[in-house]
């Protein structure tokens, strides 16, 4: 049982019912798939705990993202009940529907105020693709849950990790690495610190500081030809490229953080960036999957310190980053931030950040 849950109260079927809204019969039928297992008194009443109920609350979560109950046994196989991932699964889900329901209401509104004289072809597929973004966000949801789940190092022959080693590249033009120090496998992506993986299965490692996993993809011959790194609710595929390739890009980085030069039009694309947040209504194509996911999840945060800062007064490049973020110094009427981003190779955005201007800006 979680160490969070405290005070066990055991309910009978027709309480349980009652309670949280299901019928005996669903409760019997996720009894059935092994979904829960309530205790049973000396007559064989069957009694539900906080247990039984935090694993109902998953199950329904589970559901309203659009899993089938045989999915959801799988998912769920062999792990305790635990309210904290529960909490942070629902937590974030509704942040992003949130945000995406706003979104949505000020694209209605707009398209209300068009209908009159006819929408175009232009607004229908707006509407479509803000429909769609709905599904993808729960599909994104419940693949966040599956990777949070607590994994096993299992132990492997060390000779096998050298099947890995190399540089990748994914498709957003990302470069990483894979090699072996010491008997431990390393990787890292550009411009970010490495980090070590652990085997939970043939082909199949995880990180234990984030809930994220690479699962590596073999040839018909058996040679690795590439990866997928599953973080965050997304699979990004990288392909293995060039011995070199990820020098050659990690070169390229530090020249440029040397040359301190930004990325061509990085200023106008960051007011940009800062005026539809503002407005509410974000073009995710300008930005990677994994990047418009995040926006959407914090567009309502950032749009309402936007609006507490006031119009934007003026935007001065400090320099590029160690990671190679350009670096902005952003002045409003009433405050002031600093506002990093970074490009992907097709020249789509893959990191943004704002935070508090540095004290030593004067």
């Amino acid at each position: 049982m979680d160490k969070k849950i405290q005070n066990d109260v055991l309910l009978t079927a027709a309480e349980c019912a009652a309670r949280t809204g299901l019928s005996v019969k669903t409760l019997r039928v996720y009894e059935a798939q092994g979904l829960i297992t309530p205790r049973r008194t000396d007559k064989n009443w069957r009694l539900y705990g906080t247990n039984e109920i935090v694993r109902l609350n998953e199950v329904m979560i589970l559901k309203q993202l659009g899993l089938s109950l045989s999915k959801i046994s799988e998912l769920l196989s062999g792990q305790p009940a635990n309210l904290e991932r529960l909490l942070e699964i629902q937590a974030t889900t509704l942040r992003t529907r949130s945000a995406q329901i706003e979104t949505s209401l000020r694209l209605i509104g707009q398209l209300q105020l068009k209908a009159k004289n006819g929408l175009s072809m232009e607004d229908l597929l707006s509407l479509a693709k803000e429909t769609h973004m709905h599904e993808a966000t729960d599909d994104i949801a419940w693949r966040r849950y599956e990777q949070a789940r607590p994994r096993t190092q299992v132990e492997i022959d060390p000779k096998s990790l050298t099947d890995y080693v190399g540089d990748y590249r994914f498709e957003d033009g990302l470069t990483g690495k894979v090699r072996t120090d010491a008997g431990k496998m390393l990787g890292g992506l550009l411009g970010q610190p490495e980090f070590e993986l652990f085997a939970e299965a043939p082909d199949k490692f995880f990180l234990k500081i984030t809930p994220a996993q690479v699962t590596f993809d073999r040839d018909e011959t058996g040679l690795v030809q590439g990866l997928i790194l599953h973080q965050e609710g997304f699979e990004l595929k990288a392909n293995r490229c060039e011995p070199g390739t990820y020098q050659k890009a990690e070169d390229a980085l530090q020249d440029r953080v040397k040359a301190n030069e930004p990325y061509p039009g990085s200023a106008d694309q960051l007011r940009t960036v800062i005026a539809e947040c503002a407005a509410g209504t974000v073009n995710h194509d300008d930005y990677t999957p994994q990047l418009a996911s995040v926006i959407r999840e914090q567009l309502q945060m950032v749009g309402q310190e936007l609006e507490r800062l006031g119009p934007l007064k003026s935007l001065d490049f400090r320099g590029v980053g160690a990671g190679g973020y350009d670096l902005y110094t952003v002045d409003f009427e009433n405050g002031r931030l600093e506002w990093g981003l970074s490009k992907a190779a097709d020249g789509r955005l893959n990191g943004l950040f704002m935070r508090p201007a540095p004290c030593d800006i004067v």
